[in-house]
Formats: structure tokens, C-alpha cells, sequence
């Protein structure tokens, strides 16, 4: 896995589904980082997703994710 640092806003990158929450899925998208998922309720706990990368954060080591 790489790091934030290293993606970019319009990446396509698999990650694994780390918390289910009320408002979506938070997904590891790098080993240092996690991407919310907004208004997804699935998949669940541990599962491999497909995302593209909409926003990131780098201060806060965040990203807002979209399905693929």
C-alpha cells in the first residue's frame, strides 16, 4: 500500500473497509491513511472496495471517496 503523500485526486485505488458509521464506510486507501465512503451502508467490516479519490486532506490525513 503506499502512502497519502503519494495519491492524487482522480485515483483509482482498492482499500479494506476499516469502520462502518451512521453517514458511510471509512476504507485504507494508504498505510497512512483512511477516505470516507458518504452514504454507503456496505459493504461491511473487512471487505475490499474499489474507490476513486474526490478530495484529500493532507493535513488531516483524510480523503472523501466515491464508488467505482
Amino acid at each position: 500500500m503506499s502512502r497519502l503523500a503519494e495519491l492524487n485526486v482522480g485515483d483509482v485505488v482498492v482499500g479494506e473497509v476499516t469502520a462502518v458509521v451512521p453517514f458511510g464506510v471509512f476504507v485504507r486507501i494508504a498505510d497512512d491513511a483512511d477516505g470516507l465512503l458518504h452514504g454507503e451502508r456496505e459493504p461491511g467490516l473487512g471487505a475490499r472496495v474499489t474507490v476513486r479519490i474526490l478530495q484529500i486532506d493532507g493535513a488531516k490525513r483524510r480523503a472523501s471517496l466515491t464508488k467505482v
